[in-house]
């Protein structure tokens, strides 16, 4: 019987050389004689081990990392085939703090499972969700999601069940479910984790979606940015055709649901739902007005359910273990769990899915070691490139919906980006400026003009220029943008500029010491 050595080919790991190291295993054992059998999976999520390598073992798994090319030739030697001592020997996985201490309700299969095998998956409990949602019907389904509590993990939080009780209802000869996997925020990478590791949960999420809504085929609109993903999807999406868990008849139901990967062309405002539509119908990425909602007039003119990758990827798990059993996970109107993404200066980046109610200085320290650079933590900045900066005051902060906007911020996609005491915090209002003027879909005026003026008045604020005129200016600017536009890309840019005025004044005077420039 061959050993089989588990190497994950998720993003990170083939960046930081996986497929050489997967390559040096392979050949290092056919010298030694041993029969060994490769696995690509995706990652765990311990994103500083990366890449870990497990062997399974009598005793279970057994994990070593990071591990380099130069590092497979003593790893053999020690006995790695067998779980040998070594000092990149990690043990157990499961049994290591970060991993340890999560609540891996979603990402349970993530870097254990080969992504692409439909076997692996059942033989790891997938399809258990499906199947319950074929014998319960699609009303009570939809019951389900709305009682577990389920929010959309995109951004805005909006009751999912609510949303597919609209699509459900909808009349009308065709339907269609829609997958956001426009992954574009800083600090994310929890849909491409799981497209890359757990692909079949994502099917199989939105295969329960297509039975309760009615809809017979459905789309995931995948940001170019991450090729890896596409095709493992890809990959998937035709085994699942083979093994009769997709398009004609799913499992002997009768059901039909074809489903299809696209792949955006990295615009940021395509994360947008309607803006995504309209890409995916194959025009220009152009924020629509609402209404009509997509739930009722969506892609083609036709009722559309759109969930990210993250709501429905949790259904699987609330149809298999029942709603109350999701919905004892959380506080408040915040149930279940969330994943969270953690970057920037940290010693211990990568994802870590935990209930709802854990603060961001839990996340920091316990999970994350603090930063990198051992300097102090300055600013958090959470929910991605328009979320607030934080300072340290407001660390103790819970993620949970209701908090976080008591508290001007937003839990966003779950990104939490740590920064040090470094970091000038009026280059970073001017950056939330520039992301927005480039980003923006340009048509409506407060975002397109509003943020191109908040650059050039931020580049006065910090060479000293008026400071105090400009910065009531970029208030002024603030103000409308959140008022007066189109939809989230100019109406939360504000957010990260505002919450550095507010909580880093400092920096915004700074250049008052220096020379005036001319107007």
């Amino acid at each position: 019987m061959s050993i089989k050595i588990f190497v994950p080919k998720d993003a990170v790991a083939l960046g930081l050389g996986a497929n050489r190291v997967a390559r040096a295993i392979f050949s290092g054992a056919e010298q030694r004689g041993l029969d060994v059998e490769i696995v690509r999976t995706g990652t765990r999520g311990l994103l500083w081990l990366e890449p870990m390598v497990e062997v399974a073992t009598a005793e279970g798994r057994i994990a070593y990392g990071p591990v380099t090319y130069a590092d497979v030739e003593g790893l053999l030697d020690a006995g790695l085939h067998e779980g040998g001592a070594h000092a990149l020997r990690l043990g157990n996985p499961e049994e290591i703090p970060f991993l340890k201490r999560q609540h891996r309700l979603t990402f349970h299969r993530c870097g254990v499972v080969d992504p692409v095998s439909v076997e692996d998956y059942r033989a790891h409990g997938g399809y258990r969700g499906l199947e319950a949602a074929l014998k319960l019907g699609p009303a009570k389904v939809v019951e389900q999601v709305k009682d577990s509590g389920l929010r959309g993990r995109g951004g805005a939080g909006f009751p999912a069940g609510i949303k597919w009780n609209t699509v459900m209802l909808a009349e009308n000869e065709r339907k269609y479910v829609v997958c956001n996997a426009d992954e574009g925020d800083s600090g994310t990478f929890a849909d491409r984790i799981m497209m890359e590791g757990d692909p079949f949960n994502l099917i199989e999420g939105m295969t329960i979606a297509a039975v309760a809504v009615g809809a017979t085929r459905g789309y995931i609109y995948c940001r170019s940015e991450y090729p890896q993903a596409f095709r493992t999807m890809r990959d998937a999406i035709a085994n699942g055709v083979k093994a009769g868990t997709l398009g004609e008849n799913i499992l002997g139901s009768g059901k039909t649901f074809h489903l299809e990967v696209r792949l955006g062309a990295g615009a940021y405002i395509c994360g947008e739902e309607t803006s995504l539509l309209e890409s995916l119908e194959g025009r220009r990425g152009l924020v629509r007005a609402k209404p009509p909602i997509p739930a009722l007039k969506g892609f083609m003119g036709k009722p559309t359910l759109v969930n990210n990758v993250m709501t429905f990827t949790a259904v699987p798990w609330i149809l298999e273990h029942g709603a109350k059993a999701y919905a004892e996970y959380g506080m408040g109107r915040s149930l279940g769990t969330l994943p969270i993404q953690l970057a920037g200066n940290i010693k211990q980046g990568g994802l870590i899915e935990y209930a709802f109610g854990i603060t961001i200085r839990e996340i920091i320290e316990d999970f994350g070691g603090g930063t990198f650079s051992g300097r102090p933590v300055r600013a958090v900045q959470v929910g991605g490139p328009l979320g607030a900066y934080f300072p340290d005051n407001l660390l103790d902060t819970p993620l949970d919906y209701e908090k976080m906007a008591a508290a001007k911020g937003l839990v966003g996609h779950g990104g939490i980006v740590v920064f040090d005491d470094t970091v000038d915090m009026a280059k970073q209002a001017r950056f939330a400026f520039e992301f927005c003027a480039t980003e923006s879909c340009g048509k409506c005026t407060p975002c397109r003009i509003g943020a191109t003026r908040g650059v050039e008045t931020m580049d006065k604020v910090i060479a000293g220029n008026r400071p105090e005129a400009n910065i009531e200016l970029v208030k002024d600017l603030c103000e409308i943008m959140t008022d007066g536009s189109l939809c989230a890309m100019g109406g939360l840019t504000p957010m990260p500029v505002m919450s550095a005025i507010t909580h880093f004044p400092e920096d915004f005077t700074r250049g008052s010491q220096l020379p005036v420039a001319a107007e």
